[in-house]
């Protein structure tokens, strides 16, 4: 696989963890335990199993659970913004594992997608609700669906 495509992967699966910081680590997960990443043999083989799995699908699922409460700090503020850097780093170093490229190179891709990715959905979501003056839930829920649909798109075998 050519680096310059798997380096892309990885830069995009942060801007997936950017949008929702869990997604991009169950989607990786899911595509290991599936074959579609090669992770056996690396220190991120264990993305693969069927705990992980398991743990980031569920923590991902309570995460659009809880991206519609009104008490949810903004993804910006720095805890939110450093978990999703942490899992943009975290997947696209699974993507580049799975490629035989350097960690370091995905770590940083990754994390730097997670970061513009939180940065630009939170700008698009912010400025859809209000050009639209529709629920900002409606439109989270748009978000979650292009997120996930970003996610397999990036991940699926070529």
């Amino acid at each position: 696989m050519n680096a310059n495509y798997v380096f892309a992967v990885a830069f995009g699966i942060g801007i997936v963890a950017g949008l929702r910081s869990l997604t991009a680590p169950a989607a990786v997960s899911w595509a290991a335990h599936l074959g579609w990443l090669n992770l056996h043999g690396s220190p991120l083989a264990f993305m693969g199993s069927t705990a992980a799995v398991a743990i980031f699908s569920l923590l991902a699922i309570a995460e659009y659970v809880g991206d519609i409460l009104p008490k949810i700090p903004n993804r910006t503020t720095a805890a939110p913004l450093i978990a999703r850097i942490v899992m943009g780093g975290l997947s696209g170093a699974c993507v580049c594992a799975s490629a035989n490229q350097p960690l370091l190179v995905g770590i940083a891709l990754g994390g730097i997608g997670g970061l513009i990715g939180a940065f630009a959905g939170y700008e698009i979501r912010k400025r859809v609700v209000n050009s639209l003056k529709i629920k900002d839930a409606i439109i989270a829920l748009a978000e979650d669906l292009v997120t996930i649909g970003l996610a397999f798109f990036l991940l699926l075998p070529r």
